[in-house]
């Protein structure tokens, strides 16, 4: 079996791990009033530079380090200093990665007198004019005149279901678990049209939590239209009742032996 050869590791030249100072000099002219905290390393870049590495103790940038590159001409040459940059170390506090606006938008950040436009090549639309495995969409894209120009793709349909699947008018929501019953069943559940008919529909109960919202069949919440509540008192109320707030006194017969019946 050969044996893998590892690429040889590049020693930093004497005269360029001894720039510290130089390296302190330059670290400390970049950061001008800040103080350049203490020596961390020094890494080779190739036979002729290397970089030393300082605690940057300034304000703001825990963790970050001047890198200070200091370079040789030749083996014989005076090492001078080739740039100097602050860089995040292995624990440094740094900014989150960039997103695309586009893709930080999130539902209800949208507010009055706002845009925002689609991309051209978003998946979630198709031009209307291509035939779709929805009825409903079909039929209103291919209305003379008044066709869309864009309509919603399979990925953008299930995208949707996903979405409202999994949010708060689901039927994994709390409210949903501790209904009486399902949506599908409630009077007040208006399907929705094509292939979302069957899992999806708007809620017409003005009380209820969900009211003018898309909700699955299997939501639910106390104001169904079959909701049953037990009429009555919820105070126990007995077969036999006493009123000892009036004491009745009945006159007794007298006995045999001239005394009355106690």
């Amino acid at each position: 079996m050969p044996t893998v050869l590892e690429p040889p590791t590049v020693a930093v030249p004497p005269s360029l791990a001894d720039a510290v100072q130089l390296a302190r000099e330059a670290a400390q002219q970049e950061a001008g009033t800040e103080p350049v905290g203490a020596h961390v390393d020094v890494l080779p870049e190739d036979q002729y530079s290397a970089t030393h590495l300082f605690v940057a103790d300034k304000p703001g940038y825990r963790g970050w380090q001047w890198a200070v590159t200091v370079a040789i001409a030749a083996p014989d040459e005076p090492v001078t200093v080739s740039e100097v940059v602050l860089l995040p170390g292995a624990d440094a506090l740094v900014a989150p990665d960039w997103v695309p606006w586009q893709e930080r938008v999130r539902s209800g950040d949208l507010g009055v007198g706002d845009l925002l436009p689609t991309a051209p090549d978003d998946p979630r639309l198709v031009p209307g004019y291509l035939a779709s495995d929805d009825p409903a969409v079909e039929e209103v894209a291919t209305e003379l005149g008044l066709g869309r120009i864009r309509v919603l793709s399979r990925e953008g349909r299930l995208a949707a279901a996903d979405r409202w699947y999994r949010g708060d008018a689901g039927p994994r929501s709390d409210m949903a678990r501790a209904a009486p019953a399902n949506c599908g069943s409630c009077g007040f559940f208006l399907p929705l049209a094509g292939s979302l008919r069957a899992a999806f529909g708007a809620c017409a109960n003005d009380v209820a939590p969900a009211e003018g919202r898309v909700v699955h069949v299997e939501y639910g919440c106390g104001a169904h239209s079959e909701a049953e509540v037990e009429q009555g008192s919820s105070v126990p109320i007995a077969g036999l009742v006493y009123d000892d707030a009036t004491l009745e006194f009945t006159e007794a017969d007298d006995d045999e032996d001239g005394s009355a019946a106690r």
